[in-house]
């Protein structure tokens, strides 16, 4: 034995034949406390036997005959490793036709003629004595005549239609199904009433042989095995039934106890079949030991109570059946100890901010301390809300921070005592790097520098070295460190490379990287600045279950530096073709860490990017398929709501395929009634976003979650949703509905709140209907709606007609609809002002009088009282005269006002009254006439007009800002000419017809005549000497729009155009065939556009246009563009 230990060594080779060591072996290992005692174990000579002698018969057979190869291998100490050769040592081909049994045996469904060969040889290799032993080779000869007539499958092995299988729990389950047949046939495998597992299941042998690992007890069954070809199918049913040799469910602890005290041994295992449990005492049957009162075994626990020092030994519990045994030690120390602290005094614990510091206090005693910490000198004891406080007494500040710092106590106690302990912990500020090295590209024979600043706590010491390719820079004096910087002379192409800075402290360690590219001088011409081109030689490392490291060479820059580059990926399992943003990185590194998800097949590129662009994408990495684990995430967007009264509609927002980690995505669906005692209700549905929950009572509050999972497992605990089951109508309505009228316009409605319970739903408002009462048409009732969010139990109802009566009433409304209206209230509107009158015209103008006529308002909104008519005259410069005030009685549409006087604009404001005062007006313009006589038509003669006889009656002038609306009544035979005279008002002469017939009147017009042409000679000298006369000087300082110049070549004025002439009307217009006249540039009397000298006046002064149906000579060219004053108006501006 072994000095110092309990190693038991024996030297074969030395110390005899190794069959006379052959046997059971137990280590034993005693102290005054007890006695341990070792699994039994078994030693036993490895044996690689001969094959017996034997005479083989050559093989022959026809062409597609089935045909097995035995083997039978030597019996040996570990099994030998079978396989077939011929003599030049090379394995037989094996195929779906041609394979090797698990026993060894070569099995062929069907020969062919190249399978004729004379060295068919079995090797058994016997690896621990690392022997091979050779069968006698066999000979086989296939006649190559006809082939066999085609045949349905047999099996070769196993035989008949069903067989059995035993193995064991945690064992690999093989099965094997070889047939034979023509053509070759093809395995199948199934498990009756079941699945094949997944991630455990195996095929080999060309699918002949089904391998299940890791086997339970849940694998037993019946295993069927297919075997099919064109010309039939055959079964074959195979009985598995797993068997477990013992193993623990719980094994025996140590314990520990204290004189007095109670504890209990369990010793629980499992097998099948059962497995028996014996107990041993110091390696001794318990049955045999001494009774001891403190101790009672009950099957497979022992019971103490009361122990003394006396009790402690070591209890050993064997746990046994046919296929194996289970041993287990466990030391019942009974032992009366203080608090004893081990961790020394004082001690210095330091760590980085933001990391977690661990605070040790190991201890011991019996019975078994308590441990609680403490702060500072009067800190009260720490809780595991902040620390997390371990079994061995260690404290845990999961983030430590620079407040933490300070002084902690260890305080153990147990009822033989106490004892306590002091540590110290500092949190100091973390290393960084603050001005990394930057990526560089140099010429040869130049100097290149990297800078690395380091900032650290102040009681720190770093230590910054600098690597090369990950080892220490040359020892060449071209290098060199100065300060945060390191240079490099007189660089050269072997210093390409990267260059990294490490910075040390006794704590913590950073470091970056910056790659040094070395380039030939170039005298080359001015720079090409381009995006960069792309990088290249893509390659992943340090591959891990949720992370990989990637590293590209980058492509050339173009004269322009990268600043940065793009990794991106591609999902090839879930979205092949489609590349998403993975990281970005600094334009100085050619590597990056990548965050993985499962269950993802990845692959990468990398884009560059400068100051000019984007580079093209590099060429795609490998392909990296991470493992599947469980759903990170669960779904979001859950919501509970029902479209039923009586369901409850639970939707999600699915995790897409990237999300769900694994195969097999599926939902576990859950809910209970909030205000309930039910345990919740669950429910595995495929990857779909919806699940209805049927039978709910209406609008109840439920607690929801919804939890993915997938084939390897359930994603996090998820979050409790509040939903509802479906909404319901309500079924009350609001009460004590009242109106409160404010104005004529609006009213303001309550009512008291509906009780919840009858909401029966998600309360939104309340509407109120309410509609204007007619006695004319209530079947058609033009209801309006008004809806007041949320809770409000009062509301105002604005653009109400005034004196009219209205009806409402009130409903309470939720997800689902409206509840029953509360009965209708009838409230009334008080008078407002009335709208004014619908309209007003003037009728009947004559000298002195005019006559309106007008509609009431179209909303009176009360009862009319009276109208108020104001008026007042416009000048010809439109300045208002004084205003006249009329009061009218409500029943008048009409009213003729006299005395006016005549040939003058008036304005006129109507409005009316209701008791509620005065309402908006309408306004209107008129003039009264020239004269009483009707308007003549001109006559083509000698110049005079003839009278023949009033045929026009009720003419009507209505004027408005610009145009006018003229109307009359004509007697007399058809077809006629219309033609309508206008002007501004005061600038026309008045057409009185015994005005005009006075002698006084004509020789004042003869002196007026006579004054226009002295006048006219004057500004005529005056023009050709190049002067200004008077009345231009009178326009050009007014620019009087309406006096116009005479033509130019011959001073005559315009005349007044024919029926035929298409010229538009500037100063005056005919009247159009709807008989309206529009006001254009000015008032102008219609001498404009006159044809020459056909230009006559009147007998009274005024001018008329004569009509003729002829056309005149055109005027000559400067006539065109001047135009003759009226000679009413040259009257005018003179006088």
């Amino acid at each position: 034995m072994k000095a110092g230990s309990g190693t038991l060594i024996i030297n074969i080779m030395s110390e005899g034949k190794a069959e006379s060591y052959e046997g059971v072996y137990q280590c034993t290992a005693r102290n005054e406390r007890g006695a341990a005692i070792s699994n039994n174990i078994v030693v036993r000579p490895s044996r690689s036997p001969l094959w017996t002698k034997e005479k083989l018969e050559p093989i022959t057979l026809r062409n597609g005959q089935s045909l097995v190869l035995p083997c039978r291998p030597p019996i040996g100490l570990p099994p030998a490793i079978i396989f077939w050769m011929d003599n030049s040592f090379q394995r037989l081909p094996q195929s779906e036709r041609v394979s090797q049994g698990l026993n060894g045996d070569l099995y062929f469904s069907n020969v062919l003629p190249e399978d004729t060969r004379e060295d068919y040889i079995c090797y058994a290799r016997f690896n621990h004595t690392q022997t091979i032993q050779q069968k006698q080779p066999i000979s086989v000869k296939v006649l190559s005549a006809k082939s066999s007539r085609e045949r349905p499958p047999t099996f070769l092995t196993p035989e008949g239609s069903k067989s059995t299988k035993e193995e064991l729990r945690g064992n690999v389950l093989s099965l094997e199904c070889i047939a034979e047949g023509l053509p070759t046939p093809i395995i199948y495998w199934t498990k009756e009433d079941g699945i094949l597992p997944p991630n455990r299941t195996f095929y080999r042998n060309f699918k002949k042989t089904l391998q299940i690992t890791q086997v339970s007890e849940a694998d037993s069954g019946n295993y069927q095995c297919i075997a099919k070809n064109t010309l039939g199918t055959i079964h074959h049913t195979i009985s598995v039934t797993v068997k477990a040799a013992p193993y623990w469910i719980m094994a025996p602890q140590n314990l520990v106890l204290s004189p007095g005290e109670n504890g209990t041994l369990i010793c629980s295992a499992n097998g099948d079949p059962k497995p028996r449990i014996n107990w041993l005492m110091n390696g001794v049957p318990i049955e045999i030991t001494p009774d001891d009162p403190s101790r009672k075994i009950d099957g497979d626990i022992i019971i103490f109570s009361n122990v003394q020092e006396r009790s402690s030994a070591v209890y050993q519990c064997n746990a046994s059946n046919e296929y194996g045994y289970l041993l287990a030690n466990a030391f019942v120390n009974v032992l009366a100890e203080p608090p004893r602290i081990l961790t020394p005094e004082n001690t210095l614990y330091q760590v980085i901010a933001n990391r977690p510091a661990m605070l040790d206090c190991a201890f011991f005693g019996s019975p078994l301390p308590t441990i609680e910490w403490f702060k500072g000198a009067k800190g009260s004891a720490l809780h595991e809300d902040i620390y997390v406080l371990h079994e061995n007494g260690t404290l845990e500040i999961p983030v430590a921070q620079k407040d933490s710092t300070g002084t902690y106590t260890c305080v153990a106690r147990n009822k033989l005592g106490m004892a306590k302990n002091e540590v110290h912990l500092e949190v100091k500020d973390p290393t960084r790097i603050i001005k990394q090295p930057e990526y560089a590209v140099v010429q040869r024979g130049s100097t290149v520098s990297f800078e690395c600043k380091v900032k650290h706590d102040h009681t720190l010491v770093p230590t910054v070295t600098w690597l090369k390719d990950n080892n220490e820079l040359p020892n060449d004096e071209r290098f060199s460190v100065d300060g945060d910087q390191l240079v490099v002379t007189d660089v050269g192409d072997h210093d390409s490379g990267t260059y990294t800075c490490v910075a040390n402290t006794t704590l913590d360690m950073v470091s970056a990287s910056a790659v040094l590219s070395v380039v030939a001088p170039t005298p080359t011409p001015a720079p090409i600045y381009d995006v960069p081109n792309p990088p290249f030689d893509l390659e992943l490392t340090d591959q891990q279950d949720k992370s990989v490291q990637l590293s590209w060479t980058p492509g050339d820059d173009n004269n322009s530096p990268i600043t940065k580059f793009i990794i991106e990926y591609e999902d090839a399992m879930h979205e092949a073709g489609l590349w998403h943003h993975q990281a970005e990185v600094s334009g100085t590194q050619t590597t990056a860490e990548l965050k993985l998800s499962p269950f993802v097949n990845y692959s990468f590129r990398v884009l560059a990017v400068n100051s000019i662009g984007r580079s093209l994408p590099s060429e795609a990495s490998e392909q990296y398929l991470t493992k599947a684990a469980e759903p990170d995430n669960n779904p979001t967007a859950v919501e509970g709501l029902g479209s039923e009264p009586d369901n409850l509609v639970i939707t999600w927002k699915p995790l897409n395929g990237f999300e769900s980690n694994g195969p097999g995505l599926q939902y576990k669906v859950s809910w209970r009634q909030k205000d309930g005692d039910d345990e919740w209700t669950s429910v595995v549905v495929a990857n779909v976003s919806k699940y209805i929950v049927s039978g709910t009572p209406t609008f109840v509050p439920y607690l929801i979650k919804v939890q993915a999972l997938n084939d390897v497992g359930f994603a996090p605990e998820p979050a409790v949703v509040l939903g509802h089951s479906g909404e319901d109508l309500p079924m009350v309505a609001p009460g004590n509905v009242h109106v409160n009228v404010v104005n004529s316009t609006l009213a303001e409605v309550h009512w008291d709140p509906v009780p919840l319970k009858s909401i029966r739903g998600h309360l939104q408002g309340y509407r109120i209907y309410y509609w204007k009462a007619s006695q004319r048409n209530r079947r058609h009732l033009e209801k309006k709606i008004l809806t007041f969010q949320g809770s409000k139990t009062h509301g105002m109802l604005p653009g109400l007609e005034p004196f009219s009566h209205y009806t409402l009433n009130v409903r309470v409304v939720n997800g689902k609809g409206e509840g029953p209206a509360s009965p209708d209230r009838v409230f009334h509107t008080p008078e407002g002002v009335p709208s004014a009158p619908s309209s007003l015209k003037i009728v009947n103008p004559t000298l002195d009088s005019l006559t309106l006529e007008w509609d009431p308002p179209s909303h009176p909104n009360g009862i009319l009282t009276e109208y108020t008519l104001k008026y007042q005259p416009i000048n010809s410069t439109h300045e208002l005269g004084p205003l006249v005030d009329l009061k009218i009685p409500a029943n008048k549409t009409r009213w003729t006002l006299k005395n006016l006087n005549f040939s003058t604009r008036y304005k006129f404001y109507l409005s009316a009254h209701t008791a509620a005062g005065l309402g908006s007006q309408i306004t209107e313009e008129a003039m009264t006439t020239v004269d009483e006589a009707g308007i003549l038509p001109p006559d083509v003669g000698a110049g005079k007009v003839q009278a023949l006889g009033p045929r026009i009656s009720n003419f009507t002038a209505a004027a408005a800002e610009t145009h006018a609306s003229i109307s009359w009544d004509y007697e007399g035979p058809e077809p006629v000419t219309f033609y309508v005279e206008f002007g501004v008002a005061g600038t026309m002469a008045s057409r009185q017809v015994d005005i005009a017939t006075q002698g006084w009147f004509i020789g004042l017009m003869c002196a007026v005549a006579l004054l226009i042409l002295i006048l006219l000679i004057v500004c005529f000298i005056r023009r050709n000497k190049g002067g200004k006369y008077p009345v231009k000087e009178k326009e050009d300082a007014h620019a009087d729009p309406e006096i116009q110049p005479m033509k130019e070549d011959d001073g005559t004025f315009g005349e007044y155009s024919d029926a035929e002439d298409h010229k538009p009307l500037k100063k005056g217009s005919r009247t159009p065939s709807d008989r309206t006249v529009k006001k254009e540039d000015s008032d102008d009397s219609l001498v404009d556009y006159g044809e020459g000298v056909n230009g006559q006046f009147n007998e009274d002064g005024s001018f008329i246009g004569q009509y003729s149906g002829k056309k005149e000579k055109e005027p000559a060219e400067g006539n065109e563009s001047s135009e003759a004053p009226s000679p009413v108006n040259a009257m005018n501006s003179f006088v």
